[in-house]
């Protein structure tokens, strides 16, 4: 077995920036987790119509309703196995905004047919989404959004383009620095830029079969449909 993302992106994966490749081998076959500290230079919101909605995602650790610049945070990526039996890593983002700490949770696991990654967002898993990966020429990682579906209960809802974002995320590693580098847009085909964020962070790594995944990190609800 391999880990998730090496899957999904094939002998695409061997393209990537060595730092990216053990960022992204984390997995139970690993049996590694990592862990990034860093800042994030900006965090934006698009114009003012936006903001409802991001407030009612941040309910939900879905988005970040809140705008700042130079905001200390901490992405958490640990494998572990779902309540379905599907391995799972965990993209946690906490952010330190003034008035108190928000987050941003997805967990991810291998799509049923292993040509994508999914993408569970919130602490109650309502909204899923595509992920498809990439490797740039110059090693970074590329990752863009594809369908998005609501689910709740009974409901089953694929998100009209008109009302969802396409989110693009481009993270590399800087050898001079040591750091890692991530930018996050997400883009309403009709409205423009709804929100993003940009940053560095640098990254350990933990035997997770030693430190487990903590309490807390897992969502509250797990959804099983892809």
């Amino acid at each position: 077995m391999t880990s998730i993302f090496r899957t999904v992106m094939g002998s695409d994966f061997d393209r990537l920036h060595p730092q990216l490749r053990r960022r992204f081998s984390v997995g139970l076959t690993s049996g590694e987790a990592c862990t990034g500290h860093g800042v994030m230079d900006r965090i934006w919101h698009g114009r003012g119509f936006v903001k409802p909605f991001l407030a009612l995602g941040g309910t939900r650790n879905i988005l970040v309703p809140r705008a700042g610049r130079d905001v200390p945070f901490t992405i958490e990526n640990v494998p572990y196995t779902d309540g379905f039996g599907r391995e799972t890593v965990t993209f946690v983002r906490t952010f330190d905004l003034p008035g108190g700490p928000r987050r941003f949770d997805a967990q991810m696991v291998l799509g049923p047919r292993g040509d994508r990654v999914l993408d569970y967002l919130g602490t109650h898993q309502h909204l899923a989404s595509d992920l498809h990966f990439s490797a740039e020429a110059d090693g970074s990682l590329l990752i863009r959004s594809g369908e998005h579906r609501f689910r709740e209960g009974p409901v089953d809802l694929r998100v009209p383009e008109l009302l969802g974002g396409q989110a693009e995320v481009r993270e590399s590693f800087d050898d001079t620095t040591g750091r890692f580098r991530i930018r996050v847009r997400v883009v309403n085909r009709r409205f423009g830029p709804l929100f993003g964020y940009e940053g560095s962070f640098r990254a350990t790594y933990a035997d997770v079969r030693t430190s487990g995944v903590r309490a807390g990190l897992r969502p509250v609800r797990e959804e099983a449909r892809a």
